[in-house]
């Protein structure tokens, strides 16, 4: 992982750095380079590890530990470096067992989750995207990222957890930028059929959709996309990585994030009128 501006990602760094130079300490190892010289590696390596710019493997927690004889440290270092690698997934790891187990892998977060919010300023939110809409999407990502082809069954993975959507229980509020629904895609009739699909949701009770003109004028500039799980967590896409964040501070930052971005929306009549303006566009 490149060093990550994100304070969870950095701080769970930072405390594993901590303890790392804690176990040097207690083993009488003054220096970076004494450490070095013991485990047989480049200084440079070790004054990465040591200042949070990279964060060791588990081979190097374990090599790490048993260069400064404390070896029943390891269980617990290994742990923190699981947690911390878990805050910051690449892509490239999220999905090396294809799409369909990366749609999986969320299952159980959606199930326990009662209200969900979301903000897209690049491509309509996946729970509420048709099937073609998905597939072209999915597509798009198996073909860029060079991953094997199971499009088909990670299609179906998604269309069974939209049906979430019909849980009364559950409440759901998207936002999109106004620019997503004129993003092609797909060909035109997959983007009109996607464009009278947001129409229907208008009408369902437990779904807000709000979409935030082009015209609004904003103090917040459009940021990455988001969803928010409860009050418990927030997930972040990045360009090349998955960003779970679970410190209450920074949720409540997605959180004022949201509620600012949702009074720049418009609902109802409006947003109807800005997707019907997406339709004819189409031609």
């Amino acid at each position: 992982m490149p060093a990550s501006p994100y304070s969870s990602v950095q701080q769970s760094r930072e405390q594993l750095a901590a303890r790392l130079i804690e176990v040097m300490r207690d083993a009488g190892i003054a220096s970076g380079r004494e450490m070095a010289r013991r485990l047989g590696w480049q200084e440079s390596k070790v004054s990465r590890i040591i200042r949070a710019v990279t964060p060791p493997s588990e081979a190097d927690v374990r090599a790490w530990c048993q260069a400064c004889e404390a070896a029943d440290e390891i269980p617990g270092i290994v742990a923190s470096l699981r947690l911390a690698e878990g805050t910051y997934v690449e892509w490239r790891r999220m999905e090396r067992a294809g799409l369909r187990a990366a749609q999986e892998s969320v299952r159980p977060l959606f199930e326990r989750t009662e209200r969900f919010r979301s903000y897209s300023p690049t491509i309509i939110s996946g729970m509420i995207q048709t099937r073609a809409y998905t597939t072209a999407v999915l597509r798009n990502t198996q073909r860029r990222r060079g991953l094997a082809d199971d499009v088909d069954a990670a299609v179906e993975v998604r269309m069974l957890r939209q049906q979430l959507l019909n849980t009364q229980e559950k409440t759901f509020a998207f936002l999109l930028e106004e620019q997503v629904l004129g993003t092609r895609i797909a060909d035109d009739d997959v983007m009109t059929g996607q464009l009278a699909h947001l129409l229907t949701l208008l009408a369902v009770p437990n779904i807000r959709l709000g979409i935030i003109p082009s015209s609004a004028r904003r103090e917040r500039q459009p940021t990455e996309g988001f969803w928010i799980y409860d009050t418990a967590q927030v997930s972040v896409e990045l360009v090349g990585a998955y960003l779970t964040v679970t410190q209450p501070r920074e949720v409540s930052l997605y959180e004022q994030a949201f509620a600012e971005l949702s009074a720049l929306a418009v609902y109802g009549a409006s947003a109807r009128n800005l997707i019907a303006r997406a339709v004819q566009a189409l031609g």
